[in-house]
């Protein structure tokens, strides 16, 4: 599958994911706040668009490794778990 351009004034499609859950969520708001704002061309709109689905299955894949983790708890002591 062909790479699409990139769109000025959004990160690149290969712009590195943050390194934490929160600093995911905290870009992932800024662009649903660009967005929602309305003045964003169409084609920013579009770039905005893909790198907020990539921020959220981050942010879904660090929930669900949470969640995981949490399911492991016996007699209030957590479980080794290896993440996959």
């Amino acid at each position: 599958m062909a790479k699409s351009p990139a769109v000025p004034g959004t990160p690149p499609a290969d712009t590195p994911l943050p390194a934490s859950y929160e600093a995911a969520l905290a870009e992932l708001e800024q662009l649903v706040g660009q967005m929602e704002s309305g003045a964003l061309p169409l084609e920013q709109l579009l770039g905005s668009y893909q790198r907020g689905a990539a921020l959220l299955q981050f942010c879904r894949g660090k929930l669900d490794a949470v969640e995981a983790q949490v399911k492991l708890l016996e007699d209030g002591q957590l479980q080794n778990w290896d993440a996959a």
